[in-house]
């Protein structure tokens, strides 16, 4: 769909948008402009960029991966960890010697950390080249901003939250065997560490005919695998008037007749039993399930305001694993969070030993200005949270090895995704419970589910060959 016919669908469709483009031809402007996209963080930062490449495709621009040659560069980025603030501004100073040999060139800082009120100042004090800053929630005005551009730096950043836009999904997604659908934006559980709340607003959850019509074109289109994305997917439409939950949006979904989805983030609080039948009854809902814990001290859950113990979170933990056969469980534990002693520590330990995680996201605690967490005391030394974290995962990766070994002399099922990365010989692509699987053949393999006999386990992935008749 280009431009005109976007803006025309958006007209049609007032009463889902936000902001409405003067309807003018943006396109001339651009033909054959490069632009280059790098992305920091999540998978929702990840579908983002796809949303930003189709809006640049649709106004003439040309997807480059070689930053030096490009007239536009964008930074998608994250603000939930300290140390992608610092590859985000290390970045930067490439960018700023490239546009002293271009002063044409244009730079763009968007995502979750353009909407921190502190980078804002930081970026108007110390980044005067940076031209274009946007959020999340205003990724639509970019051809205005780009079109209407006063000649110095313009910051267009608010947390301006309503209904979701929809604009006919116009996106270049990464792949065209697997597709992030984004079922929701935002998020209310206000985690005291987390910043989301505050950069993506609170919970919007798109309407189901929505949803249900993008999975429907992507089944038309060949696809195999989608993923329902949100910051807590299981708590998927409780801000609806339709009353509607999200293992009820998973079954008509998988009605689709897609052949594989998947979905993140859960969080324990709303992991309803009703998800697990659902997720148990539908072949094509994958057995596998990223429910992060973040602590395993009841002191530690309260002061991340969490909403659930440890033992609740075994309970749930348990009655997964019980309900669903051959799940993967995965999870996100942070260390050092402000408070925590030794003995809160070894409880995490013990929640570990006891779930055998197939793998986990540790992290040790960074605090984000602007939540509650950072006004906590931390005495905690840096140095006793980083041998927690190795000590953690030295537990982590010993069952995460343990899980692949398992799976030694299985048949399984693989969707194959795109060649190694590693080594490029091979393809690669996953089993139904999130296992990566590297194994010579052919090209035409990708983007089909194969039998694959796994051969080899390593920590984090496994070795496989096509499975003989």
């Amino acid at each position: 769909m280009n431009l005109p016919n976007m803006l025309d669908a958006a007209k049609r469709n007032k009463d889902k948008v936000e902001y409405i483009y003067e309807n003018r031809d943006y396109n001339k402007i651009y033909d054959n402009k490069k632009y280059f996209i790098r992305t920091y963080g999540c998978q929702m930062n990840v579908h983002d960029s796809e949303e930003i490449s189709g809006i640049l495709d649709n106004l003439g621009y040309i997807k480059t991966d070689i930053f030096a040659e490009s007239d536009l560069i964008i930074l998608n980025t994250c603000a939930i960890r300290e140390n992608v603030h610092d590859k985000v501004f290390g970045f930067l100073g490439r960018c700023k010697h490239l546009k002293k040999k271009n002063p044409d060139l244009q730079i763009a800082l968007c995502g979750c950390m353009a909407q921190e009120e502190v980078v804002v100042q930081e970026i108007k004090a110390k980044y005067p080249y940076i031209d274009l800053v946007f959020g999340t929630h205003n990724i639509n005005e970019l051809p205005k901003m780009l079109a209407e551009y006063p000649g110095h730096q313009n910051i267009n950043v608010y947390s301006k939250e309503g209904n979701v836009i929809e604009f006919d999904n116009v996106y270049k997604r990464d792949s065209n065997v697997t597709a992030w659908v984004n079922i929701m934006y935002g998020c209310d559980k206000f985690c005291t560490y987390c910043i989301v709340p505050y950069t993506r607003g609170k919970q919007r959850s798109r309407k189901q005919e929505d949803i249900l019509k993008e999975v429907n074109d992507l089944v038309k289109r060949g696809y195999k695998e989608i993923t329902l994305l949100g910051q807590n997917v299981n708590a998927y439409g409780k801000d609806l008037e339709e009353k509607v939950g999200f293992s009820s949006l998973l079954e008509k979904v998988s009605k689709t007749g897609i052949p594989r989805i998947r979905f993140v983030t859960s969080h324990p609080w709303d992991f309803t039993d009703e998800m697990i039948e659902v997720i148990a009854k539908y072949d094509n809902i994958m057995p596998y399930i990223h429910l992060p814990v973040q602590s395993g001290s009841n002191k530690i859950l309260k002061l991340m305001n969490r909403n659930y113990s440890k033992e609740d979170y075994l309970i749930l933990f348990n009655k997964i694993k019980n309900k669903i056969k051959n799940v993967s469980i995965t999870t996100d534990i942070i260390v050092g969070f402000p408070g925590e002693t030794e003995e809160d520590f070894l409880e995490t330990l013990e929640i570990a030993e006891a779930c055998k995680f197939a793998g986990a996201f540790t992290f040790v605690f960074s605090a984000r200005s602007g939540t509650p967490a950072s006004k906590m005391k931390d005495e905690t030394l840096k140095s006793e949270k980083d041998d927690r974290l190795q000590r953690l995962n030295k537990v982590i990766n010993k069952y995460s090895k343990e899980s692949n070994l398992e799976m030694l002399g299985t048949t399984q099922k693989v969707l194959i995704t795109r060649i190694s990365e590693k080594d490029d010989s091979k393809v690669c692509g996953y089993t139904e419970n999130m296992k990566l699987v590297n194994l010579i053949a052919p090209i035409s393999a990708i983007g089909k589910i194969i039998d694959v006999q796994i051969t080899g386990a390593k920590s984090f992935s496994l070795d496989g060959e096509i499975k003989k008749c």
